[in-house]
């Protein structure tokens, strides 16, 4: 039996449209799914389009997962970024127009512990209003102290939502706990985090029950965590240190039906697009959904500004070992390889001719404080 046949009559209207939505359909149907995505997003949400950037803190990790470069089994060039370091990534980008920044880490509590979170937080929120994290799951009480240093968003994927893959392909760390990922969002939320991100990595499992699944959740934590804004992301697997090859491959057809479905059944939902995609399919798919996205991203510590590179070593099995001296002039080895590397000037130009508006900074914590901007 088909999935979409299988979701249960008890299930509510928006994740049984969601489900039709994620049937084949044929040209004329998926033209009409992107012609009302498109009247849904202006209605909602204007013509904005919210820019970001990830700034990668460190590539040390301890978890053993088969798709990730930055695995503890792939022998790659590591490097943990200084939170002087930090800033000065975070200023390249600020001159560039960003005022939003994600900070990214792998899961090392060698390396990434201590109150070092805490302190690259709290600096790169001295330079930009916007500073959302993506680093391994924490405690409620953890998060609480992120957000005192001034992260205002939590961003996680599940990466899939089928346990009995999820075990197989996250084989050993901390990262194998489902569960305990699994409710990260919600101790984010308990936490104080106003704006929470989730998604799952296509490619992993079959696309429509991995969609499904992410929409349940994602209704779920619409009601649970009420008083935050929420995003989705549905990132697809791109090519990386260890050569894993994506099990279940979504080509860009299904992709733009998904991301249709997402925006007609979760109308005030924001919908992220990163520099995975390429330039022409982003630019196509970003009026049907599309609210945040990424530009000019580098995917490892350093990237932008060369920073680290003093500090730069080789990991092997997990094991710290002298670099190579043929590798000593290289940066640190990046999560995955982009797909669109125009720079932030040439998307923000591509959203104008499309009619649309690269918004560069839509909060400041000045809007809780009272003050004003």
């Amino acid at each position: 039996m088909t999935f979409w046949n299988s979701v249960s009559p008890a299930a509510s209207p928006a994740i049984r449209r969601f489900a039709s939505l994620l049937e084949p359909v044929e040209d004329g149907g998926l033209e009409r799914m992107a012609w009302e995505a498109s009247r849904v997003t202006r209605r909602h949400f204007g013509k904005a389009v919210r820019m970001f950037a990830p700034v990668y803190l460190s590539n040390e990790c301890i978890n053993s997962c088969t798709y990730c470069g930055f695995s503890r089994e792939n022998a790659i060039v590591r490097v943990t970024l200084e939170v002087a370091q930090v800033v000065a990534e975070a200023r390249h980008l600020k001159a560039q127009g960003f005022r939003s920044l994600l900070l990214v880490a792998g899961e090392h509590p060698k390396f990434v512990s201590h109150g070092y979170l805490e302190k690259c937080i709290a600096a790169v929120a001295a330079e930009v209003p916007s500073v959302a994290l993506e680093v391994a799951p924490l405690e409620t009480d953890d998060y609480r102290r992120m957000v005192g240093a001034g992260a205002e968003a939590l961003v996680v994927y599940q990466e899939t939502y089928d346990p009995e893959h999820y075990a197989q392909i996250h084989r050993a760390g901390p990262k194998k706990d489902y569960a305990w990922r699994l409710g990260c969002p919600e101790r984010g939320y308990d936490a104080g985090f106003r704006r929470i991100g989730i998604g799952a990595l296509f490619g992993l499992c079959p696309w429509r029950s991995e969609a499904l699944a992410l929409a349940r959740h994602l209704e779920y934590l619409l009601k649970r965590c009420w008083k935050a804004q929420f995003t989705v992301a549905l990132p697809r697997l791109r090519p990386c240190a260890g050569e894993f090859e994506p099990l279940h491959p979504m080509g860009d057809r299904d992709f733009t039906q998904l991301q249709c479905a997402f925006r007609l059944c979760f109308p005030q939902v924001g919908i992220v697009m990163s520099t995975r995609e390429p330039a022409r399919l982003r630019d196509a798919l970003v009026p049907l959904g599309v609210t945040m996205m990424s530009a000019g991203s580098h995917t490892e510590p350093g990237g932008y500004t060369g920073q680290g590179k003093e500090a730069l070593h080789h990991t092997v099995g997990g094991r710290q070992v002298a670099l190579a001296e043929d590798r000593q002039g290289d940066g640190a080895t990046e999560q995955f390889a982009i797909a669109d590397e125009r720079s932030p000037a040439e998307v923000a130009a591509a959203l104008q001719r499309g009619g649309l508006e690269a918004v560069w900074k839509d909060w400041d914590p000045a809007i809780m404080g009272g003050g004003l901007l």
